[in-house]
């Protein structure tokens, strides 16, 4: 049976579990219902503290990518998150498992990104349970758009794209709310190195070991050129049958046979021309 996706969007952040402004049923009244202390001055606003201003620009980076082909989506990232110019984890998981048949790569701030593909896991599941099927990869990004728009101006920062197969889909969703479809997306402060190999490699028809490689040496490039990209790099092939995760691959293992290749070419390129 057919369930209207409409009905469940329409609901607001607060259904979502995010905000609670109904008194919980152990009677234990939320904070809006708590009545404010006569002690405290009228002049004093009962809010948080103001955010004191950091000492430096908190710069960082990233690579990630996707796109599609005849055998599915892949999904690849490097995974040094940077933090100015600190290296903070030289191995962080940059794409993130959301169900079988769906991930998404993850650009942003790191705690934002995880909060945010948690919650997105959540309510992915609780529609599964209440409706019998899965959210289809273009219902999960218009989900995760509707939630994270109330946000739109804070320093909320996640750029994530889901790459499912319900049949294959794509979708980059960012934290003001925009959500944008198509066949190949790379995000990060890579990506336009990243782009100058997608471009002119990606095809429909590829093969999952051309298109693996053609994600693996885009990454590398990116890398090679962007200091806040490098280590190691992620590649996530997902199917009909699920997701799979290829082996962690140290980047320097790429570097090394890209030479082999510009060698064999430069050997190649002088036969010719003997």
């Amino acid at each position: 049976k057919a369930v209207l996706v409409s009905g469940y969007l329409d609901e607001s952040p607060i259904q979502f579990g995010q905000i609670s402004t109904m008194q919980s049923s152990s009677g234990i009244p939320s904070p809006e219902m708590l009545p404010i202390p006569s002690s405290l001055p009228e002049s004093l606003p009962f809010t948080s503290s103001q955010a004191v201003p950091l000492p430096f620009p908190m710069a960082h980076g990233t690579t990630t990518l996707a796109f599609m082909f005849q055998g599915g989506v892949l999904a690849a990232a490097d995974t040094r998150s940077s933090c100015s110019g600190l290296v903070a984890c030289p191995a962080s998981q940059k794409i993130l498992p959301i169900h079988s048949h769906l991930v998404g790569t993850t650009s942003g701030t790191s705690a934002d990104c995880a909060l945010w593909k948690r919650i997105l896991s959540r309510e992915l599941r609780l529609y599964q349970l209440r409706y019998g099927r899965r959210l289809s990869t273009r219902g999960a990004a218009k989900l995760l758009s509707h939630m994270l728009h109330p946000f739109k101006g804070t320093e909320l920062c996640v750029a994530a794209t889901l790459c499912g197969f319900s049949g294959p889909s794509l979708f980059y969703v960012c934290s003001d709310g925009t959500r944008l479809e198509g066949s190949l997306f790379s995000v990060g402060s890579g990506s336009p190195y990243a782009y100058s190999i997608l471009d002119q490699g990606v095809r429909w028809g590829l093969t999952v070991e051309e298109a693996t490689s053609i994600a693996r040496e885009a990454v590398y490039r990116a890398t090679h050129r962007d200091a806040y990209s490098g280590n190691f790099v992620d590649v996530y092939h997902v199917t009909s049958k699920g997701w799979t995760r290829r082996t962690r691959e140290d980047l320097k293992e790429e570097k090394h046979q890209w030479k082999k290749k510009s060698k064999h070419r430069a050997v190649s390129l002088e036969q010719i021309l003997n």
